[in-house]
């Protein structure tokens, strides 16, 4: 439930990816792996309601629940709280998510590894360019319809399990955050309904592609991603103007450093906890349950299928 609602925050803030979370916190292989199986579950369960039973019955419903159970009061609570606080103060807040997200980058790093193949350097350099130039150039305004709303929703859940893009961004992006933020707050349920469609829809159609990339071009996958990740740093530049162009550091500038090695720190924390925890006895066999459910450690290597 604690690492869900970290991703529940993080979902709420423009620049912070939940999948980049979830990396951080240990469960993304996890979630992907699930989601396949729920997908393929629930398209099963008119055709073939045996092979339905047996992806259900894959799902880590012992993790899935209580992420869900976290992730979903947070999200709102993080949405009406966050939305007035970063137009009231946008470069302390952007400076802590900086680096929160540049310290995020040790994940998928440790999970490649140290030796980088050239076709790997040439992805992550082409994914960073791609995330910078997107979050640095597009800004629409369109009419929240709930058409609209149900296409900006299928798209911007994409960033839950796809780190280092971010779904706040993306409704930022669109126009679409305030108008997201003040159904939630009015209790708005035709907009809220058709949000929620969405993104049922949007998840479904990308997971079971990400889930395939994982097992089949796991590298190349993770490489992509990384370039994600320091490419949409570009979004929390701390000094920039409202048309997203960046500026030279202003003074205060200790204030604002100070807060970006914060937001690192608490990343950097996160990222030993999980390590801990997933090395210590008492969660031994915790983790080789979602070990073998994720075909690997959750720093990438693959299980050993021989006794300890």
């Amino acid at each position: 439930m604690l690492r869900g609602s970290l991703i529940g925050a993080a979902e709420a803030v423009p620049g912070i990816s939940g999948g980049t979370v979830a990396l951080v916190t240990g469960v993304y292989e996890t979630i992907i792996g699930s989601a396949g199986h729920l997908v393929t579950g629930v398209r099963s369960l008119i055709t073939d309601r045996a092979r339905a039973r047996a992806e259900l019955r894959e799902v880590r419903w012992d993790v899935l629940v209580p992420l869900l159970l976290g992730m979903a009061p947070t999200l709102v609570v993080a949405l009406l709280l966050l939305g007035p606080a970063i137009e009231e103060h946008p470069v302390p807040l952007r400076a802590l998510f900086f680096g929160m997200v540049a310290a995020a980058l040790i994940v998928p790093v440790r999970m490649l590894g140290v030796r980088w193949r050239a076709r790997e350097l040439v992805l992550a350099a082409a994914g960073g360019l791609a995330a910078y130039l997107f979050t640095g150039e597009l800004q629409l305004s369109v009419e929240p319809s709930l058409p609209v709303v149900f296409l900006a929703a299928a798209v911007a859940v994409c960033a839950l399990v796809l780190p280092g893009v971010s779904g706040a961004f993306l409704l930022l992006a669109f126009g679409l955050y305030v108008p997201t933020s003040e159904a939630v707050r009015d209790l708005d349920l035709a907009y809220i309904g058709a949000f929620a469609l969405g993104a049922v829809v949007g998840l479904s159609l990308v997971v079971k592609g990400l889930q395939w990339l994982l097992a089949n071009l796991r590298r190349v996958t993770l490489a992509v991603m990384t370039g994600l990740i320091v490419g949409a740093l570009r979004a929390l530049w701390p000094w920039q103007t409202e048309d997203h162009e960046l500026l030279a550091p202003d003074s205060p500038v200790l204030p604002i450093i100070g807060l970006g090695l914060l937001g690192a720190a608490v990343v950097g924390g996160m990222i030993l906890l999980e390590h801990w925890f997933r090395r210590h006895p008492s969660d031994a066999v915790e983790h080789g349950v979602a070990a073998r459910h994720a075909g690997g450690h959750a720093d990438g290597t693959p299980c050993s299928t021989r006794p300890r």
